[in-house]
């Protein structure tokens, strides 16, 4: 008889997925991942017979299930855009610690340009967003052509501030660009739109 789990499956995924956020995919050794787990390595194989691709898979499957549902959801809700974006930017804020965590889909990345399995998933989550925060600037009045300009310009912002945040070991920048997404998605058109 097998014996029985001694950590959930999600708790698990939390697990690993802290470790790739602090160390990336090519700094995550097995080792890291298994103390981490409080897993031997064997046991680690054993519920990930892929090894640390398929960690890494089901980590950024997680956390994008759970973007979809508690970020995207609300961008797409009811509400006015300001309430949704108000709403999608708390929880934005409180998935990255307010700064302090980095973006999974950055340290998911490959750093050379090679193929990895996470590459679809990351570009879904890219897209969700992007489509998410266009459909804020649509419904606040834009353009569609301009709403999705905007919102690339949002999501680089939301991204490049993770990075900016994690390099100076400081979270004011994170906290910056939550009010430059909302003055980028709910503003007026300006000359550097056209």
């Amino acid at each position: 008889m097998a014996r029985p789990r001694t950590l959930d499956d999600s708790d698990l995924i939390a697990k690993l997925s802290m470790v790739f956020r602090d160390e990336g995919f090519e700094g995550a050794s097995l080792s890291d991942l298994a103390q981490a787990a409080g897993l031997k390595r064997a046991s680690l194989y054993h519920r990930f017979p892929g090894g640390k691709e398929q960690m890494a898979q089901e980590v950024l499957a997680n956390a994008l299930e759970w973007f979809g549902a508690n970020v995207v959801g609300k961008l797409q809700g009811d509400g006015t855009p300001q309430d949704r974006l108000n709403a999608a930017l708390t929880t934005l804020a409180e998935f990255y610690a307010n700064g302090k965590l980095a973006c999974l889909l950055n340290m998911l990345s490959a750093p050379d340009g090679t193929l990895r399995a996470t590459d679809a998933g990351i570009r879904a989550g890219f897209t969700a967003l992007t489509d998410g925060f266009g459909t804020i600037a649509e419904d606040a009045g834009m353009a569609p052509e301009l709403a999705r300009k905007r919102a690339v310009r949002a999501v680089a912002l939301l991204h490049g501030s993770l990075v900016m945040s994690r390099g100076l070991g400081e979270t004011y920048p994170f906290a910056e660009c939550l009010e430059g997404i909302r003055e980028t998605l709910l503003g007026r058109a300006t000359e550097a739109d056209q």
